[in-house]
């Protein structure tokens, strides 16, 4: 176990005070650069203690906030403190027992405490007030410091004057801050902060083209300061409401941005239930949309869409997404997801070996085909392309049964030569259902963007989270409707089959109408045949009317059944595909004696009971007992719980208030006898 060794005040020395200044130097300066290329400025910022107009430059801290380094992270706070008017210092840091190694510290303001018995004796000003504004800062298992704590009250007035010439900020001068971008050959020091320079988007002088070349070479969001102030504000309020809000901004080695993602901790509660399937959607990247948005979406028991985690990308390159997956790895506890569906991307396909080596990563089977038609636009016989292509991919039932009609298709079609498709044949196994047989996908071989119809090519960032929360609003009193529909709704039966009785009584109402039209359809099926025999393990062909109006279409389909443990497998995959057994599958089930579907083939994410609590897990029940820091955390923790609890029916409400209240009074008894 490790223990930490405290030092004092006094840990930074002058030399290490330079070193902070130097690289707080190097930090863009908005207001310069906008006076320089004849932008509109930023609109001053009154400080409600003094009065002063200043620019707000810098986010003000938040925890969560993480940095590459501990200067880094000094660096930022000093800087944050010089514009708005306080010094700083480092109250206390520790270390790893035996090493140097620094593991955390507490940076404060400079007026925090007061002087000791011996100081007041002194003839120097005091300037002190015992101020409690200040950050805590920790060095986490990725290596990076992060902001676990922040204090931004302050309990005096700040003097721009006197903190120019404090200590941590005397060798800080402006005038050497660098311009719009360092040179090339220049080595400048990375300092993740939380802001981005202003780029203006309207008509500007001759030089305009220059500029903008030559920001181009960087990847970044090309945001505004009015983008800036709506991210701000939002995440600003929803921290407020949600204090398991995580947010997390990617900076370059210039301090430009380039990318932001956030996640609710409803999104990272519900992917401890949810996490099989998870869809990563960046069409509107990669279409080039007003805001380069991605989600992170899963499948909920209702089989609707749930968010996971969203945010903004400035490109789609390897180095993009593997910070972005590290970041919602993060976020997720650890935990990636079984099987990751996504569009068609090289650079993806690499970073999502290097962070989920385990997972399944698979194409999005409706993007794939909307691509090869998009790519043969102009093709003439393009309708008649796409009705082979669909019953190529969809009605191939064995891998030589597809390989042989694709390579029919293009040959027919005279496009052998097209390298789109050629690529995409290629990579078959990761798009085509004859070869993604083995893998769960909970219905979500496709999916739709969550927020479609909502987001269009020209919306704007203002506009997108002005209805970000009513969308998310809406998504969740829909599931919480299904819930009570599927609690007390009693399905209208239309067979006399036990396991369409069997399943209404435990899926939801989505779930189980999925699963009825299989039990419905049960009835074209025909002639059960068994074709092979080794030992318990039998194999069956059954045969199936497939076109209701040609009696004559008939299709063969192979159902395993393993008498031992009662395992059926039948060759349309209907179960790894949509999580429910298939008429074929059923036929063999019934043909055999089986009264009930076995338990293996109940999945509970279907379940209308399926308890889930959507409160982020933020770690173990081990606390502390001499930190009040955990006894808050903890409590939180489980005070959430009841209140998710609380809000299922009125009954359940009335019951968690009722303990709130009896709990209240036996805490005042104690608090009582210690009087």
């Amino acid at each position: 176990m490790e223990e930490d060794s405290q030092t004092s005040d006094q840990l930074l020395d002058d030399e290490a005070y330079d070193d902070h200044v130097n690289e707080c130097e190097q930090v863009l300066d908005i207001e310069d650069n906008e006076q320089e290329n004849g932008q509109t400025s930023v609109s001053p910022h009154i400080d409600d203690q003094n009065g002063e107009s200043h620019r707000s430059n810098y986010l003000p801290p938040v925890i969560g906030m993480e940095f590459e380094s501990y200067d880094d992270a000094y660096n930022y706070y000093n800087c944050y403190a010089k514009e708005l008017g306080f010094a700083i210092r480092v109250k206390s840091s520790w270390t790893k027992r035996n090493s140097k190694e620094k593991r955390g510290a507490v940076l404060c303001c400079n007026c925090e405490g007061f002087k000791t018995i011996k100081e007041a004796t002194s003839r120097r000003k005091e300037t002190r007030t015992g101020c409690l504004a200040m950050i805590r800062l920790r060095l986490v298992e990725s290596n990076r410091w992060r902001v676990d704590e922040v204090k931004l009250e302050h309990n005096h007035l700040f003097d721009l004057e006197r903190a120019q010439n404090s200590k941590s900020h005397k060798k800080m001068d402006s005038s050497t801050k660098r311009k719009l971008e360092p040179a090339l050959d220049v080595e400048v020091k990375t300092i993740k902060l939380y802001r981005t320079p202003i780029i203006h988007h309207g008509n500007s002088n001759s030089n305009d083209g220059e500029i903008g070349n030559h920001i181009d070479q960087f990847k970044r969001l090309m945001l505004d300061r009015s983008d800036l102030d709506v991210i701000h504000a939002y995440f600003s309020r929803i921290q407020l409401m949600n204090p398991n809000f995580v947010y997390l901004m990617d900076f370059n080695d210039d301090g430009i941005l380039r990318n932001v993602f956030w996640i609710d901790s409803r999104s990272r509660a519900a992917f401890r239930y949810f996490n099989d399937v998870v869809a990563f959607d960046t069409a509107c990247l990669l279409n080039e949309y007003e805001i380069p948005l991605f989600t992170f979406v899963g499948v909920n028991h209702h089989g609707e869409s749930i968010l996971l985690g969203c945010g903004l990308l400035a490109d789609d390159s390897q180095e993009t997404y593997i910070w972005l997956f590290r970041a919602w790895l993060t976020c997720m506890s650890g935990r990636p997801p079984q099987t990751i569906v996504t569009d068609y991307s090289k650079a993806l396909q690499s970073a999502i070996s290097e962070v989920f080596p385990r997972a399944h990563h698979r194409l999005s089977l409706s993007l794939v085909i909307q691509s090869i038609l998009e790519r043969l636009g102009e093709f003439h016989e393009l309708e008649e392309f796409g009705n082979v292509l669909h019953r190529i991919v969809y009605g191939s039932l064995k891998v030589d049964e597809f390989e042989t009609a694709w390579e029919e298709m293009i040959q027919h079609f005279g496009v052998t030569d097209n390298e789109w498709l050629q690529s995409l044949f290629d990579d078959r196994e990761r798009w085509a259902p004859v070869y993604l047989k083995d893998i769960f996908f909970a219905g979500m071989l496709s999916f739709s963007p969550l927020f479609e119809g909502y987001v269009h090519k020209q919306t704007s960032l203002k506009e997108f989270f002005h209805m970000y929360d009513l969308v998310l609003q809406k998504k969740y009193q829909k599931e919480a409707d299904d819930d009570i529909v599927s609690a007390d709704s009693n399905p209208i039966l239309k067979t006399r089959c036990y396991y369409e009785l069997q399943l209404s009584r435990i899926y939801t109402k989505e779930i189980f109408e999925k699963f009825q039209d299989e039990v419905e359809m049960m009835s074209s099926c025909f002639g059960i045949t068994q074709i092979h025999a080794n030992g318990p393990i039998i194999t069956y062909i059954v045969k199936e009317h497939e076109n209701e109006g040609d009696m004559r279409e008939i299709g063969n389909f192979e159902v395993v059944y393993d008498k031992t443990g009662a395992e059926v497998r039948c060759i349309c995959n209907c179960f790894n595909f949509k999580g429910y057994l298939c008429r074929h599958a059923l036929c063999v089930l019934n043909y055999n004696g089986m009264e009930e579907i076995p338990f293996q083939y109940i999945l509970s994410r279907w379940r209308k009971d399926f308890k889930r609590f959507y409160v982020a897990d933020m770690g173990s029940n081990n606390v502390d007992i001499t930190n009040p820091v955990q006894w808050f955390d903890h409590l939180y923790r489980k005070a959430l719980q009841v209140v998710e609890e609380g809000m299922i029916s009125q009954d359940h409400y009335m019951v968690a208030w009722q303990a709130f209240k009896e709990s209240l009074n036996k805490v005042r008894l104690v608090a009582d006898k210690h009087v």
